[in-house]
C-alpha cells in the first residue's frame, strides 16, 4: 500500500519585540526579561499581516514572547511550549556581546564563526536548539504562527534553507515580520521573504 506524504503547508515565525536588554547589546538566552515600553507601544499600532490572522498561536514562555504574541493574536489561541525558549547562552547570559568579543579570552565570536556545534560554557548548542524546536514543528498538521527567538528562529531557517551555520546567513531575520516556512514531511523544507507587520 502506497502511503501518501501529507501536501506542505505554511508557518510562520516571529520573533519577540524588542527589551531593554536587546537595546544594550546584552545576551538574554533564558532570562526572562519583559519588553521595552517602546516595545509595548509599537505593538499597540501594529497587526498580521491578514493571511496570518486567526491561526493557531505557539510561543515560547519567555515573558518578551509571550506578550508580543499576546498583543498580536487578536484572540487566537495562543499555546505555550517550553521547547522554543531561546537558545541558553550559560555562563554569557546578561553579559554585552561587544565585552565578550573584545576579550582574548574568551571563546565568544560572531555567528558567522559558530558552526552547529558552538556552545557557550553551561549552555547549548545551535544543533540542540534546531532539534527540540523542530519537534514543535513537526507535531504541526496545519498552518501556525510561531513566537520566539533570534536564536530558535536562525537555527529553524537554516534548517529550511540549508545553511550550515558558517558564513554569512542566507535569510535575514527581521523585526516586525513574519518569515515563512515551508513545512514538508514534518519538516522545515524552503523558506520565503518576510512578510511586514500591518498598520492597525
Amino acid at each position: 500500500m502506497t502511503v501518501t506524504e501529507p501536501a506542505p503547508f505554511e508557518i510562520g515565525l516571529l520573533r519577540h519585540f524588542p527589551t531593554l536588554w536587546n537595546e544594550e547589546g546584552r545576551l538574554q538566552g533564558r532570562t526572562d526579561i519583559p519588553l521595552a515600553p517602546a516595545s509595548r507601544a509599537a505593538l499597540a499600532t501594529l497587526a498580521l499581516p491578514p493571511r496570518w490572522r486567526g491561526l493557531p498561536v505557539i510561543c515560547s514562555p519567555l515573558g518578551r514572547a509571550v506578550e508580543t504574541a499576546e498583543a498580536l493574536a487578536a484572540g487566537a489561541p495562543i499555546r505555550l511550549d517550553d521547547r522554543l525558549v531561546e537558545m541558553h547562552m550559560g555562563d554569557w547570559e546578561g553579559r554585552i556581546g561587544a565585552d565578550l568579543l573584545a576579550d582574548p579570552d574568551c571563546a565568544y565570536r560572531p555567528v558567522e564563526d559558530w558552526g552547529w556545534d558552538f556552545q557557550p560554557p553551561g549552555g547549548e548548542t545551535p544543533a540542540q536548539v534546531a532539534d527540540r524546536a523542530g519537534a514543535v514543528l513537526a507535531e504541526l498538521s496545519g498552518p501556525a504562527l510561531i513566537v520566539c527567538h533570534r536564536g530558535v528562529m536562525r537555527a529553524l531557517l537554516a534548517r529550511a534553507t540549508g545553511w550550515n551555520y558558517r558564513g554569512p546567513e542566507t535569510f535575514r531575520i527581521k523585526r516586525a515580520s513574519v518569515h515563512p516556512v515551508t513545512m514538508r514531511g514534518g519538516r522545515p523544507d524552503g523558506a520565503a521573504k518576510f512578510e511586514r507587520l500591518v498598520p492597525r
